[in-house]
């Protein structure tokens, strides 16, 4: 099986289980606090998106060398995912925070104007996700992290 002996995928698989592992003892280490549900979120430091990118063009670099079009193809690639990481998934996690807020403080509103007791049901609210994108520290220590897991694996297993 070839697919088995492709470093690029093997290296950015790596890197992206590496980078949502880490995000939890990184959060502990922030908060006091085990979230497990870190590894399967997005958001988060390091970002997993950052380091499957950067593990898959410094793969690409160390198969087929700098010069090749594929890795100017992975480099692009790259670079358009981490700046969508700052940039657009950044600003939907913060509407989705604004909305949440919108969202308590209507149902405070409708809490005082009734008179009857809360049901169960109103009690459960599925919230936004506010975490889906990166702060740029974020996406450097993602793309940092997938670079340096990449050459490591490939001094190690090549």
């Amino acid at each position: 099986m070839d697919l088995l002996h492709n470093f690029p995928l093997l290296a950015s698989l790596a890197a992206i289980f590496f980078a949502q592992f880490v995000k939890v003892p990184i959060q502990f280490i922030a908060t006091r606090k085990w979230n497990w549900s870190l590894l399967t979120s997005t958001g988060g430091m390091p970002s997993s998106h950052s380091a499957a990118v950067t593990a898959l063009s410094t793969g690409v670099a160390l198969d087929h060398g700098l010069e090749s079009s594929i890795f100017a193809i992975s480099a692009v690639f790259a670079i358009i995912t981490m700046f969508d990481a700052t940039g657009v998934r950044r600003h939907a996690g913060e509407q989705a925070t604004v909305l949440n807020k919108l969202v308590v403080d209507f149902n405070k509103f409708v809490e005082e104007a009734k008179v009857w007791p809360k049901k169960a049901e109103q009690e459960k609210q599925k919230q936004l996700k506010e975490l889906l994108g990166h702060q740029p520290i974020e996406v450097f220590f993602g793309g940092l992290t997938g670079i340096l897991l990449t050459l490591f694996l490939y001094f190690l297993f090549l």
